[in-house]
């Protein structure tokens, strides 16, 4: 437990103000805390309404106790308006009173791919503020949940019975993803099925020796023992994760990776936004040049300041 009381007013302004930064706002890298403790990271996915943030509550309540814990749920924003409904909290509501532990939904923003804008910045944050631990729940957007693999440790995909998501995952290639699969809501029929259907595809898988292999796990809300059996399994992966120096610096070179291409990303839509109507009616070569010139200078000026 950390010596110094969580200061959830800080943190709550720290975060809103990451989640409304533009990416010219986070060009000034250079300045950022590097903190040496990260917190371990635990990603929750799969697909709407597979029970992520039930099952997210119930994984905090077993794991809050002795850690400082933190929930980033994320909601998905309207293509149009920008906002989101941001319902976690309520569904969460039998976590109140846990002094360690911090929820925070986020909106999706210009994000496809199951995360948010500036996510990469808010994890950080967390590792400032002192976090042993956070869980990550995507938006669930079925087959693009790639980057969510990358921003955590440990990697948890949510499946329910008869729903035909072993056929979709294997599409998506998000079989090759997950650390851990967990069939929830495992009193529904079908759940042994799917189980033997996982298997049975893992076991068609090359695996190069001392890799990982994902486990399934039956889980029902209504068990609590098997929700405590999905959180010893994610210490065992998190142990396995330890003994592994170069597993460690390889994920921290996705993690770089994937932040500067949405901070490029993120730059560029706003540079192309902020034209003028006649910038359009040049040559496309002409209009790609002058939007380049613009994204890099503002870099340049940002990190000179």
């Amino acid at each position: 437990m950390n010596s110094e009381p969580l200061d959830r007013y800080a943190l709550g302004q720290a975060l809103t103000r990451l989640a409304n930064a533009s990416a010219s706002d986070l060009m000034p890298s250079p300045r950022r805390t590097i903190v040496s403790a990260a917190a371990r990271r635990i990603g929750l996915t799969g697909a709407p309404g597979a029970g992520k943030s039930t099952l997210a509550g119930y994984l905090a309540l077993h794991r809050a106790p002795g850690r400082r814990l933190g929930i980033l749920a994320i909601d998905p924003s309207s293509p149009r308006s920008g906002g989101a409904i941001l319902g976690d909290r309520i569904r969460m509501d039998e976590l109140q009173g846990m002094s360690e532990l911090y929820i925070r939904s986020i909106g999706s923003r210009s994000t496809a791919d199951g995360l948010s804008d500036n996510l990469p910045e808010m994890l950080d944050l967390m590792d400032e503020f002192g976090f042993n631990e956070v869980l990550l729940e995507t938006v669930g957007v079925g087959q693009v949940e790639y980057a969510a693999r990358v921003q955590v440790d440990t990697l948890v995909l949510l499946l329910l019975p008869e729903s035909g998501d072993v056929v979709q995952a294997m599409k998506a290639g998000i079989m090759e993803m997950a650390d851990i699969f967990v069939i929830n809501k495992a009193d529904l029929p079908g759940a042994q099925k799917m189980v033997s259907d996982i298997k049975r595809i893992a076991s068609l898988a090359r695996h190069e020796e001392g890799v990982w292999q994902p486990s399934v796990l039956l889980v029902s809300s209504s068990k609590p023992e098997s929700i405590a059996a999905l959180s010893d399994e994610i210490d065992r992966h998190q142990a396995w994760l330890g003994l592994g120096e170069r597993r460690a610096v390889l994920l921290q070179q996705q993690r770089a990776r994937y932040r500067l291409r949405r901070l490029i990303e993120r730059r560029a839509a706003e540079v192309v936004a902020g034209q003028a109507p006649s910038f359009f009616e040049a040559p496309m070569a002409q209009q790609l040049d002058l939007a380049l010139k613009q994204i890099s200078c503002l870099g340049y000026q940002k990190s000179s300041e």
